[in-house]
């Protein structure tokens, strides 16, 4: 991604019961004031800087289960 720019991050994850979702960083806080996650579990970050650059995590889970799925930004 380039320095400013905005990213999603998609994470599909469905069930009944649906699961609860959550997204965080393999390492540190997700980029504070500058996040949010919309009702289809998309990660938005707002002008992103090479300090957002690394991996993040959606974690589903329900009574059935956790799955989780990482993906990395480069900025």
């Amino acid at each position: 991604a380039a320095a400013g720019s905005t990213v999603e991050l998609g994470c599909s994850a469905r069930g009944d019961p649906a699961p609860q979702v959550q997204w965080h960083r393999e390492h540190g806080d997700l980029p504070w004031g500058r996040h949010e996650v919309d009702r289809e579990h998309t990660l938005r970050l707002y002008a992103v800087t090479p300090a957002d650059a690394g991996a993040y995590v959606c974690t589903a889970q329900s009574q059935l289960g956790t799955a989780a799925a990482t993906t990395f930004l480069h900025v």
